[in-house]
């Protein structure tokens, strides 16, 4: 195809964003041809905004009408699988907003969809167009680390007031959200960790529901993780700390990165240190290492940069920066670490989804101060349950 006409599945923070983005000429070979939201305010903000761009109140509607080659979801978790699932049986292109969905088993399914349809799948992991994090990951790839021995990410920045997961009802609950910091702000660290260190073999993690905030959720979490090469790995993150912390550390026989802030810092062992540590005759001396620095003025174009992409891609078929069948990786590392949380236990990846999905549905029927209504009548029909993320 030469130009890609968009369809935007949910007018909310995100969809309104993605719109802005098309309808002002941002993606080259892109165009805003569709919108739809099942809320009659946000269709008559929707059309108020963009009178010449077609409006829908459910999606299969947007999808029989003809108008759109690919389409953007951008509604709450537990719809971008079943939305996309409807997308590739109607032979059109996906892109969904993060997370994948909140249970593998699901997303699982929604893979085997876009496998069988032949269709495009991305997923809005805007982050790996951030040119520090691809460096990092290209160091890695590179060996310019050695051996992987450690990767330790800080990401404690995420502070929320107590009004924030009030603004919405399907905020931080089990049958809105499916969870809390690891669902909703932690995705793209989750999908990093994976995409630039590696996926994990075993994860025992410590989740504490609403530690610093009136949520049935969590709002903290530390996670230990270890990998097939013996490497291990640590995560923290929570929403009721501030001013907080983002840095991530990698660690290799070679010498050590650290990211934070626009700087990326670089120790460069001049001999490898599992050499060295096998080999110097002195107790205590270490090998020599080089300081380098890396200064990044800005963070890439994220989420522009990501439709750019997969515009490209359909029209001249460039790889895809973020493929949607990659969103399984951080989900289940997401799903582990929830997991092993309720079991105190280790929980070996890849996961069991049938287990996750059992106690993730203990937790939805235990729900307090809402009607109970299992997922599975909430996604029996569609039209009258997604709203816009």
């Amino acid at each position: 195809m030469e130009k890609v006409r968009y369809g935007i599945i949910g007018f909310g923070n995100m969809g309104s964003g993605h719109c802005a983005t098309l309808a002002e000429g941002k993606v080259k070979n892109a165009e805003l041809t569709a919108i739809c939201d099942i809320n009659p305010k946000k269709l008559e903000a929707a059309k108020e905004k963009y009178p010449g761009v077609a409006l829908f109140d459910n999606h299969i509607d947007m999808l029989k009408s003809g108008l759109v080659d690919a389409v953007e979801i951008a509604t709450p978790h537990y719809f971008h699988p079943l939305i996309a699932i409807d997308c590739f049986n109607y032979g059109v292109n996906v892109i969904s907003e993060k997370p994948a969905g909140v249970y593998t088993k699901q997303v699982e399914e929604m893979m085997e969809a876009a496998k069988k349809s032949g269709k495009a799948f991305g997923m809005m992991f805007n982050q790996r167009t951030n040119p520090m994090y691809q460096k990092m990951r290209e160091m890695v790839q590179n060996g310019e680390l050695g051996d992987l021995i450690r990767c330790v990410w800080i990401i404690t920045d995420w502070f929320r007031t107590q009004s924030y997961y009030d603004s919405g009802d399907w905020r931080a609950t089990w049958d809105g959200e499916g969870g809390g910091v690891l669902m909703n702000q932690c995705p793209h660290q989750l999908d990093l960790w994976q995409w630039i260190f590696g996926m994990p073999t075993r994860i025992h993690a410590f989740c504490h529901e609403g530690k610093y905030h009136n949520i049935e959720v969590e709002d903290d979490v530390t996670a230990y993780a270890e990998y097939a090469n013996g490497a291990t790995g640590v995560f923290i993150t929570t929403t009721g700390e501030t001013p907080g912390t983002n840095r991530l550390e990698i660690t290799g026989t070679k010498g050590k990165m650290v990211a934070e802030g626009k700087t990326l810092t670089f120790w460069k062992n001049e001999t490898d240190g599992a050499e060295w540590l096998r080999t110097c005759p002195n107790g205590f001396e270490k090998p020599k290492c080089e300081k380098l620095e890396y200064h990044f003025e800005n963070a890439g174009p994220q989420h522009q940069g990501i439709l750019q992409n997969f515009t490209d891609h359909l029209v001249n078929g460039t790889p895809l920066l973020a493929s949607g069948y990659e969103g399984i990786n951080g989900l289940s590392i997401c799903n582990a670490m929830m997991l092993s949380s309720w079991k105190n236990d280790f929980v070996d990846l890849p996961i069991n989804g049938d287990e996750f999905w059992t106690e993730l549905k203990k937790r939805i029927d235990s729900c307090k101060g809402r009607e109970k209504k299992h997922v599975e009548e909430k996604i029996a029909d569609l039209s009258n349950t997604y709203t816009s993320k």
